[in-house]
C-alpha cells in the first residue's frame, strides 16, 4: 500500500511536471528532466525518436492508432484517438509516415496539443499535410460532443 506521503509526493511531482513550458522550436534533443530543483536538474537523454522502416502498413496502422489512444494527456488521448479513428485507414505512406512522426518525436505533449489548436505556430518539422488535417480536424466545424476516445468496437465491424 501506497503511504500518504509518498503519494502526496507523486501527485505534486506530477502536477509540476504538467506545469513546464513546452517548446516552442523543432525538437533538438530529447530528455526527461524529472522533480530536480533548479539549477541542479539533471536531465536524462531519451533515445532519438527512429522512424520505423521495413514495417508492414497494416502493422503501422494498429500501432499508431494504439499510439493516439495511449498519449500522456487526456487531452490528446481523446483528440488523437478520434483523429485517428476518422482518417487513419485512409492515409497513405507518407502520410502515415507524417503522422507517426507527429505523435511520437515530440517529448511534451503539450507541443502537439498547442500545435493541434494553433496555440503556437508548428515548427517546420512537422508541419505538412497531416498537421493541416489534424488542425482542422481540432477545429471541429460540425460541433460533434468529443468527451472520450472512442470504444474499440468499430475496429471488429470494419467500419471507421
Amino acid at each position: 500500500m501506497m503511504s500518504a506521503v509518498f503519494a502526496r509526493r507523486l501527485v505534486a511531482g506530477v502536477c509540476r511536471a504538467s506545469l513546464r513550458p513546452s517548446m516552442v522550436g523543432a525538437v533538438s534533443a530529447r530528455g526527461y528532466r524529472g522533480d530536480a530543483p533548479e539549477p541542479n536538474m539533471i536531465e536524462v537523454p531519451l533515445p532519438p525518436w527512429e522512424e520505423k522502416t521495413g514495417e508492414p502498413i497494416d502493422i503501422k496502422r494498429k500501432r499508431l492508432l494504439y499510439e493516439s489512444r495511449k498519449r500522456g494527456m487526456l487531452e490528446n488521448c481523446i483528440l488523437l484517438s478520434l483523429f485517428a479513428k476518422k482518417y487513419l485507414n485512409t492515409m497513405t505512406e507518407t502520410q502515415l509516415q507524417q503522422y507517426d512522426r507527429i505523435i511520437n518525436e515530440p517529448t511534451n505533449d503539450w507541443d502537439i496539443y498547442y500545435w493541434a489548436t494553433e496555440a503556437l505556430p508548428t515548427p517546420e518539422p512537422y508541419s505538412g499535410e497531416v498537421m493541416d488535417l489534424l488542425k482542422e480536424f481540432t477545429k471541429n466545424r460540425q460541433q460533434e460532443q468529443r468527451l472520450d476516445a472512442p470504444n474499440l468496437e468499430y475496429l471488429d465491424d470494419g467500419k471507421n
